[in-house]
């Protein structure tokens, strides 16, 4: 099953990083959170990747043009113009890199790469979100349900803390960053038939908008809640705690050894 990545957008957001790269390229703990999501994904064996690129999408092609070598012992006889590889910490991943435009609204991306989808389910995130999600229990829940897509569904955290105050205006509990208001919202990680390309037109379609609105009035998307860990990387707010989570060697999402 092979897994499609949406890593064209700007991200002007984070436009403090995202000014000269492509945010899924912003790095966490060194490595840019595209590769954190994809070691989600290889540590439950898929290491079959589409990455639909647009903003700065030359990036992520040189990144991956050069990863072997950036993995390897190597040692470089200048003289002779000659290299020797020793060892290799280098993933099993076959990534195809899709140039999907620099405009081109999330739903028009994930049309432009069907021809290198074929004609099985696949699954596809965005290039900004990472979490502990449980990859095979999302593939068999959605193989259960019978549906064209599913979403992982997650409840964020509140922003800000939460005080519960009784009687003689006393604090009776604090809650530091309490669940938010009991509504689930997409973290991505979904899991699709190929039918859903049918219901993308054109460029201009936005994935969350027209296909995934018409599936849930035909009964054929399904939510596969995920309890774990999850976050977004929208500001520079987020990159930081992201950081600091990975360099605390307390990063939820570091599934794999």
């Amino acid at each position: 099953m092979k897994v499609v990545i949406l890593a064209g957008g700007k991200g002007t957001r984070l436009s403090e990083e995202t000014q000269s790269i492509p945010k899924p390229m912003i790095e966490i703990g060194g490595k840019p959170i595209l590769w954190h999501i994809m070691k989600t994904y290889s540590n439950y064996g898929f290491n079959e990747f589409v990455i639909c690129l647009g903003y700065h999408g030359y990036m992520v092609k040189e990144y991956f043009s050069h990863y072997f070598l950036h993995m390897s012992d190597v040692t470089m006889d200048l003289a002779k113009n000659s290299m020797s590889i020793h060892t290799t910490a280098s993933e099993p991943w076959r990534v195809t890199m899709v140039d999907t435009g620099q405009e081109t609204m999330t739903g028009g991306r994930l049309k432009k790469v069907e021809k290198y989808i074929g004609n099985n389910p696949f699954m596809m995130t965005y290039g900004d979100g990472i979490g502990n999600i449980d990859i095979p229990a999302l593939v068999k829940f959605h193989q259960e349900h019978k549906t064209m897509a599913t979403v992982t569904a997650v409840q964020p955290l509140g922003r800000f803390g939460s005080l519960d105050i009784g009687g003689e205006d006393k604090v009776s509990s604090f809650l530091e960053k309490p669940k938010g208001d009991n509504t689930w919202i997409n973290a991505g990680y979904f899991v699709l038939q190929p039918e859903v390309f049918k219901y993308i037109e054109g460029d201009s379609i936005l994935w969350e908008k027209e296909p995934v609105e018409k599936l849930a009035q035909e009964g054929q998307l399904a939510a596969y809640r995920h309890n774990g860990f999850w976050r977004p990387m929208d500001t520079l707010r987020d990159k930081n705690e992201l950081e600091r989570l990975w360099r605390s060697d307390q990063a939820p999402w570091k599934v794999w050894k």
